[in-house]
């Protein structure tokens, strides 16, 4: 079903990580790219992420599956 990489890196994501949608999701209003916050971990893979706007301000909160999304990075990690 999901490859032991893709596993492996799903593993990775944990509360507060930085995080982008890799797909469209016009039932919530938000398009590939949107970067949000981990701010609650439901199921193994699945995550509740904020989505909030430049002033801090929360406009959507939304549980998506770590399939769904791409951890960001802010400094350098070992490859």
């Amino acid at each position: 079903m999901y490859s032991s990489e893709w596993l492996a890196r799903m593993d990775d994501l944990k509360l507060l990580d930085v995080v982008a949608v890799t797909v469209d999701l016009p039932e919530h209003g938000l398009v590939r790219g949107q970067v949000g916050t981990i701010v609650e971990q439901l199921s193994p893979d699945v995550f509740e992420i904020e989505f909030s706007d430049d002033d801090g301000r929360t406009y959507m909160m939304v549980p998506l599956h770590a399939a769904q999304l791409l951890h960001l990075h802010y400094s350098p990690v070992s490859a």
